[in-house]
């Protein structure tokens, strides 16, 4: 039973309702620059682009919670965040000094690091390529925690912003603090040591951020939709760090077990 249970793998469903969720957002609001910002808002088939987008998010997240579709479900959204990740290009050349182009091409990266993984991790392949494509996934992500990390430096104040004024001991420590943390989890993802308690902590620290930070905002204001695609991004981005502690989980079952 407790095998059973260790087999689990919960991150794939998270990162399937943030898809689901993203999906929905879209389609509520006819576009899907609330969080990805792409550069389509003047383009006559605006509207024909978003639905498309919202169709495979939601396709992908449903069809990631089942077994027999996982795999193509994590192909549609690696499909989906490379190309989201790849529209950031543009921007981040038109403004290569501004660290917030880099940080937003890395959140789309995280998202498409947990779908990667999802779908190296499902094959049953003898062969090498699902374990180097999960490798690939899993160090992507690793880097990503370090654009993160980058981010929350750079925009100290605007993330100390975030904070709820009512949590002790101040808005400013919690920001420094969650700096600190992320840049520990990212040296430990990316050095091997303690790799599975780092993602576990980093999705429960993202999921906190989601409970204390973005799932209020809709209620102060409904009407914003960026309060809800943040709702979504960061859901997203914690359902990735799960799928990492999934994969690095299954890995150390894996050695245990002798295979």
């Amino acid at each position: 039973m407790k095998d059973e249970i260790m087999g689990i793998r919960l991150g794939r469903h998270v990162l399937g309702l943030a898809a689901i969720l993203f999906g929905v957002i879209t389609l509520t609001w006819h576009d899907f620059n609330g969080w990805q910002q792409i550069p389509f808002a003047k383009v006559s088939h605006n509207i024909t682009l978003a639905y498309m987008a919202a169709a495979i998010e939601i396709f992908g997240g449903i069809a990631i919670q089942w077994p027999k579709t996982e795999r193509t479900g994590a192909l549609a959204l690696s499909f989906l965040f490379s190309v989201f990740a790849l529209l950031w290009i543009p921007r981040i050349a038109a403004e290569l000094l501004i660290y917030d182009r880099w940080g937003n091409i890395f959140e789309q990266l995280s998202i498409l690091a947990g779908a990667l993984i999802v779908y190296a991790t499902f094959s049953q392949s003898d062969f090498r390529q699902p374990v180097l494509l999960a490798r690939i996934g899993y160090y992507l992500f690793g880097i990503c925690v370090v654009s993160f990390t980058l981010e929350q430096y750079f925009y100290l104040a605007g993330t100390a912003s975030f904070v709820p004024k009512w949590i002790p001991p101040g808005q400013m420590f919690w920001a420094i603090t969650t700096t600190v943390l992320f840049a520990l989890a990212a040296i430990a993802l990316l050095s091997g040591r303690l790799a599975l308690l780092a993602a576990r902590l980093l999705t429960l620290m993202i999921l906190g951020f989601q409970f204390l930070v973005w799932l209020p905002a809709p209620f102060t204001d409904p009407h914003k939709m960026i309060n809800w695609a943040g709702n979504a991004q960061n859901l997203a981005i914690a359902g990735a760090a799960w799928v990492v502690a999934d994969f690095l989980n299954q890995g150390i079952s894996q050695s245990k077990a002798g295979v």
